[in-house]
């Protein structure tokens, strides 16, 4: 059998998966898709006429049979404008409508509205294989994942019988040049317009990257780590070694999670986006680990993260404490008041300050400890002149200070003293980052 041939099977296998679980799938797919609008525009159009029955009506009353066609046009010109992350998430303004118009409905963090939640789950994920992406040639990416018509990930398949993933990088960095000499860009692969992530996938190893650069492109492991080593470990099951991409992380619940609250648009001094952070896998797993275990045993508990040099801790700490401070139990009881952030060094002061500050900018949200403020992240350094802190190091944990409500805090420490020296390790649940603390420490 050819590698084409194999490839295909695991196209196919990839593909069968996720129809058989809440995505769409259809053979002949990709000629629906729109190249010139990078669009897949019967989505979009179902998304709507589904989801904002109102809107489209108003729509079909100004534009009659154009209002398609509008609304498709607008779509790709703010994509153009803001990027499609901040498209995804904010939605797009038409003259005539009231309100913006949602092109996505993301899960919220208290889940007593029926209505977004009936949007939540109208959420159109689709996965089309071998699409032509280029306006310039007939060259085809293996798969590309849509959310509700928004191209929202790409992915080049190579088996390892005859090639690696060095040949799915190398194909991305040499074939799929987003900005091809003497020639417009390709839409699909431009940054921040385009898909969202690039992922290239063979039997054994997942990388990805955000920003396609040509040759200069650098991509990152997506992988779990094999004991101790790189790459993935045996498959249980006996499958792929990768299959924990599709089976796990596009599992629509968790994809939506992703695209919904992981990713960061990370803007320059001229408030363009300079890069979008994507979570790796070692990152997604621990923030998911810790939030499922505060869910479970509730606040108090203590938990230790061991990380390696390298490997995101400053996101990792980021990310859990913006969930921590949303998090809900089953009752839809808020389960913190206020997620304290506490470190040991002024520079990683400083980087926890900007990188919450990046996944949460609305205002009242995350603050630089100078006083009680209620805000719900609030990350400080350790010092002797910090009451609040030092309350947390006596161990006083648990009532939000200066409250009398009786809300509750989440302290949450970054320590970088070794492991074996801190003194609390016996009593804390240990979680690998290849690196905690709700009231504990990463280590």
């Amino acid at each position: 059998m050819s590698s084409l041939h194999k490839e295909i099977h695991f196209e196919t296998e990839i593909c069968e998966h996720l129809a058989a679980n809440g995505w769409l799938h259809a053979e002949g797919d990709a000629a629906a898709y729109d190249r010139a609008r990078t669009l897949f525009p019967a989505d979009v159009l179902a998304w709507v006429q589904e989801t904002e029955p109102k809107a489209w009506e108003a729509l079909t009353k100004n534009h009659g049979t154009q209002a398609g066609e509008t609304l498709l046009t607008r779509v790709l010109d703010q994509i153009d404008q803001r990027g499609t992350l901040d498209v995804l998430r904010h939605g797009v303004e038409i003259l005539g409508l009231r309100q913006p118009l949602k092109l996505a409905q993301f899960k919220p963090a208290l889940g007593i509205n029926l209505e977004i939640l009936a949007r939540y789950a109208a959420n159109r994920l689709r996965v089309v294989r071998q699409v032509r992406y280029s306006l310039h040639n007939e060259n085809c990416i293996d798969l590309v994942l849509f959310l509700n018509g928004i191209p929202v990930a790409t992915s080049e398949l190579k088996t390892d019988f005859t090639q690696s993933i060095g040949d799915a990088i190398d194909q991305y960095r040499f074939d799929r040049h987003p900005r091809p000499k003497g020639q417009p860009p390709e839409p699909l692969l431009s940054f921040p317009n385009g898909a969202l992530v690039h992922f290239a996938v063979s039997n054994n190893e997942v990388h990805m990257v955000t920003k396609l650069d040509g040759p200069a492109t650098q991509f990152l492991p997506f992988n779990q780590g094999d004991h101790g080593a790189a790459g993935n470990p045996a498959n249980p099951a006996g499958g792929h070694r990768t299959a924990y991409l599709w089976e796990q992380v596009w599992a629509r619940k968790s994809w939506l999670d992703i695209l919904g609250r992981y990713l960061i648009a990370q803007r320059d001094k001229k408030k363009q986006i300079a890069r979008i952070l994507v979570p790796r896998f070692h990152q997604l797993d621990v923030t998911r680990k810790l939030l499922a275990a505060v869910l479970a045993e509730g606040a108090g508990g203590k938990y230790l993260v061991q990380h390696s040099a390298g490997s995101g801790k400053t996101n990792s700490i980021a990310w859990t404490a913006h969930f921590l401070a949303d998090l809900h139990d089953a009752d839809n009881k808020k389960v913190f008041d206020t997620v304290l952030v506490v470190s040991d060094r002024t520079v990683i002061d400083t980087q926890l300050s900007e990188a919450i500050f990046d996944f949460e900018r609305t205002s009242g949200v995350v603050a630089t400890i100078k006083g009680n403020d209620g805000s719900k992240v609030e990350v400080t350094p350790i010092s002797r002149r910090n009451p609040r802190t030092q309350r947390r190091r006596r161990g006083e944990h648990g009532r939000h200070p200066g409250r009398t409500d009786g809300g509750t805090s989440c302290g949450y420490w970054n320590h970088v003293h070794r492991l074996h020296g801190h003194p609390q390790n016996q009593d804390n649940r240990t979680f690998r980052h290849p690196a905690k603390s709700c009231a504990a420490c990463w280590s």
